[in-house]
């Protein structure tokens, strides 16, 4: 589609040869004789581009710009004048003009000028495109009364300061909760700065936060700044926050605290103005009271608490989720599109999502990957994803259904056994240390109620006894 440009000058001889020259390059051109009907041709028009003169009778040039930037903040206009004075550029430029040619009009320089405003157009709708895409990508999808309760609460702390502590499984989306409540703040346009505290050794972790000066460690071969540094006015996002050590919580907490930073190796404080925000899947009163997180610290982060439910908890968001991850994999750069049949979406909403929206969408991105046909149905789903039944391992209904409390009891551990040993992808020891069980016992229950992983694996028996720390999986 080729670019629209309008021509605004009370000379009608301007009009013609700036027109046909443009024309000529390929460009669709439309021309008004006064600003007035330049204003108004602009509305009907909608130009990628404006050539205005400055002098012409009635409304000016510079008047006129400033009506059409109040109309259209992105408007993209080059000045023309037969006399241009530097304060008359000087002026153009305040009000928000790309640039001013002087007349006679040279026709090299208009079609340079003409490509470089255009490139920088086409700069700026690829970053209206790519920020599209981020927001898409970090969108929270779901009109549940579970999560419509997260956003609300979304709205009303992110226009504030307030630190908040984000709970919740791995794979619900407390990554985006943290962004959307960046994004919704006074910080938006400063730098949202993200530390996975589960991902960097507790060696480095200090080093990461607050920075380091050159020789102060074996490998410190240059001055480098801290993710509090590099956040200074924006945001920073502490993610799995309980997995951090004690030592830098102190000192994170010290920060909170002092609003300064310190880095290893170094005498010099540095003030920073950052707005904090955690997010762990641990359960952090249990963690304090094990002596492994700073009560502290838990007071300073938990200004606002927002839990994010899992996906079992807002079955009726999956629809909105498939098709939400649908339209984010498909499209000019992506996988082919597919649809996909109500039967599938059924199917889906059925399953048990241990790893939460994470895990539906990979299985969405498998499923259009792997599913053959135009359409996705129920038997792809059985067939790439594997049935998930509810039987015996969730459903509240099919547990009311037992005759007896005796009964009730053996299925109610049975299905929060299955479940626990899911979340931990069956590795036996993970799942006994975050139940806080011997791993004895575990194995003893996993034989009792004959669990297996999906697909017939069976449990391996008991390694040794209680004492032994190897990870198994079952």
């Amino acid at each position: 589609m080729s670019r629209r440009i309008l021509i605004v000058d009370d000379e009608q001889g301007i009009r013609a040869a700036l027109g046909q020259l443009l024309e000529f390059e390929g460009y669709e051109v439309r021309t008004a004789a006064n600003a007035v009907d330049g204003l108004a041709e602009y509305a009907r028009f909608k130009p990628h581009l404006v050539f205005m003169d400055v002098k012409m009778a009635g409304i000016d040039g510079l008047e006129a710009l400033q009506k059409l930037r109040a109309q259209d903040q992105q408007a993209v206009v080059v000045m023309i004048s037969g006399h241009a004075t530097i304060q008359t550029a000087v002026e153009a430029t305040q009000h928000g003009a790309y640039d001013i040619l002087e007349k006679p009009l040279d026709t090299d320089r208009i079609l340079v000028t003409l490509r470089n405003a255009l490139a920088h157009l086409d700069l700026h709708e690829e970053n209206a495109r790519l920020r599209d895409t981020v927001r898409s990508r970090f969108a929270i999808v779901g009109t549940s009364f579970a999560i419509r309760a997260v956003t609300e609460k979304i709205e009303l702390v992110a226009k504030t300061p307030a630190r908040v502590l984000i709970t919740g499984e791995n794979g619900t989306g407390k990554e985006l909760v943290a962004q959307a409540i960046h994004a919704n703040s006074p910080r938006a346009k400063s730098p949202f700065v993200e530390v996975n505290c589960a991902a960097i050794p507790s060696e480095l972790i200090e080093s990461e936060l607050f920075g380091h000066m050159k020789g102060s460690f074996t490998g410190a071969v240059q001055d480098r700044s801290g993710k509090f540094e590099q956040a200074n006015g924006g945001t920073l996002f502490l993610d799995e926050i309980g997995d951090m050590s004690l030592a830098a919580q102190a000192k994170v907490l010290r920060v909170l605290q002092d609003g300064v930073v310190t880095r290893i190796g170094g005498a010099k404080t540095v003030q920073v103005d950052v707005r904090v925000l955690a997010a762990t899947n641990k359960d952090v009163e249990a963690e304090i009271a094990a002596g492994r997180f700073r009560e502290d610290l838990f007071y300073r982060l938990n200004v606002v608490p927002i839990h994010v439910p899992p996906l079992r908890e807002r079955r009726e968001d999956i629809p909105l989720l498939v098709g939400h991850f649908i339209d984010q994999l498909t499209g000019p750069a992506g996988l082919a599109p597919r649809a996909v049949g109500d039967d599938a979406v059924a199917r889906l909403s059925q399953l048990e999502w241990p790893g939460n929206v994470r895990e539906l969408r990979n299985t969405i991105e498998r499923l259009l990957i792997l599913s053959s046909g135009p359409r996705i149905r129920a038997d792809d789903v059985d067939r790439l994803v594997g049935r998930r039944p509810d039987s015996g391992d969730g459903g509240l209904g099919s547990l009311l259904d037992v005759p007896t409390f005796e009964e009730f009891k053996h299925a109610a551990e049975r299905a929060y056994l299955v479940a626990k040993l899911r979340a931990y992808d069956w590795n036996v020891s993970e799942t006994a240390r975050g139940l806080d069980m011997p791993r004895s016992n575990l194995y003893k229950k996993i034989e009792r109620y004959g669990l297996s992983r999906e697909g017939g694996t069976s449990a391996p028996p008991a390694p040794g006894g209680a004492d032994d720390d190897e990870g198994d999986d079952a």
